[in-house]
């Protein structure tokens, strides 16, 4: 047994002590996080006195042992890469050295945030996709997406991605259009989580996104209206045409697809539709009308 601790003494002796246990220094501050091409400083200080030198360690700015000094400033006017490493390191007066990481964070917010969806008009019940894509962003690992539809956040979502220069990370979102989602906005937003609270870059968001649901009630309506103008106008050309055309387009797009004080955010009446409905058969009526009178003349 006596050799094991004479062996162990020595490995002790000739290693020194391990620096993260006992090595006396302090950067200020702790961390750094910074856009490429933008600059920081830390200082590093040692907290004994038994000091020979302090240096830097460093591919970008580092400095050479300097004798005498107990604080030494590290600095970068311009970052030039995603991955930054510095090291402060201190020699004490009996030999012995120890060293302290810097860590660093080079970032990029999002060149675009964007939605995109296949249609914004879909029937009450079926499902429907939209897509936000980031653009251009780093790191990854750091970045968070959060959908919204309204004042309320659908779905956050994270990515494992290592890289630390910039990628372009796409989300889906899949919903099942519902009546009260009638005129709902929905929209995505971007954030780097690198900093505590609300320090940093605000978050970068997306257009919104608006979507009309339809009620198959409604999808009838507008079925019936085009047939409408369709067959009218096989018959008859000028004013009648062009009052049930202005009918139909009224009907269709001021009150089925557009925000208008007849529309309701959530879905439109089913009151106005059978109004709606009971207009275009009186056309159709008209329209028989003067068909057959047409016809009783010749």
């Amino acid at each position: 047994m006596m050799w094991f601790f004479f062996f162990f003494g020595f490995l002790i002796t000739c290693t020194g002590n391990p620096a993260s246990a006992s090595c006396p220094l302090q950067i200020s501050p702790p961390r750094v996080v910074v856009r490429l091409e933008g600059s920081f400083s830390a200082n590093c200080t040692s907290l004994s006195d038994q000091i020979d030198g302090m240096g830097w360690e460093s591919p970008y700015g580092g400095l050479d042992l300097t004798q005498g000094v107990t604080s030494l400033l590290f600095s970068i006017d311009s970052v030039p890469a995603w991955e930054i490493e510095a090291m402060c390191y201190m020699n004490s007066r009996d030999g012995d050295q120890c060293t302290k990481v810097l860590p660093v964070t080079v970032y990029k917010m999002p060149d675009s945030v964007s939605l995109r969806q296949n249609s914004t008009t879909v029937k009450e019940g079926e499902q429907f996709a939209i897509q936000c894509d980031i653009v251009n962003v780093a790191p990854a690992r750091n970045l968070s997406m959060l959908w919204h539809k309204g004042n309320k956040i659908l779905n956050s979502e994270t990515f494992d991605d290592s890289s630390p220069s910039p990628v372009s990370k796409s989300s889906v979102l899949t919903l099942t259009a519902h009546g009260d989602d009638d005129g709902a906005e929905i929209w995505c937003e971007a954030k780097l989580n690198l900093w505590p609270g609300e320090q940093g870059p605000a978050m970068m968001r997306s257009k919104s996104h608006s979507v009309t649901v339809l009620s198959e009630f409604s999808s009838l309506v507008i079925v019936f209206s085009f047939l409408e103008v369709f067959l009218c106008s096989s018959l008859y050309s000028d004013t009648f045409i062009t009052f049930l055309i202005s009918l139909y387009f009224f009907y269709c797009h001021n009150i089925l697809c557009c925000d208008s004080p007849l529309s309701s955010r959530h879905g439109t009446s089913a009151g106005i539709l059978i109004v709606l409905v009971f207009v275009l058969g009186m056309c159709s009526l008209l329209c028989l009308y003067i068909t057959l009178e047409t016809m009783a003349r010749f």
